[in-house]
């Protein structure tokens, strides 16, 4: 029998004000295995280590995806041309 799992491994935030609540460590009780900042137009990755989160550059969830680039078209202006552009980028990457 599978079980399902009632949180989500990847939490992402948008951070637009700074002060409130130690987020991590709600996620920390809810078992999230990664948090995504997206703070000044860059993402900051934290990852459940043993007990505690550990901040790293890239995700272990997903390894080969490039946060710059995700940043990038994260605040274009245009949601439809960022998706286009993301996508066009990302097929270019992969040769």
């Amino acid at each position: 029998m599978k079980i399902k799992k009632e949180f989500p491994n990847l939490a992402i935030e948008i951070i637009v004000t700074s002060g409130g609540v130690d987020k991590l460590e709600i996620y920390k009780i809810l078992g999230v295995k990664e948090v995504w900042f997206f703070r000044n137009n860059q993402f900051e990755i934290y990852i459940l280590q043993s007990e505690n989160y550990q901040q790293f550059v890239k995700s272990e969830l997903l390894p080969n995806l490039d946060l710059e680039i995700l940043a990038e078209y994260a605040i274009a202006p245009d949601p439809l041309e960022a998706i286009l552009g993301f996508r066009e980028k990302v097929k270019a990457s992969l040769g």
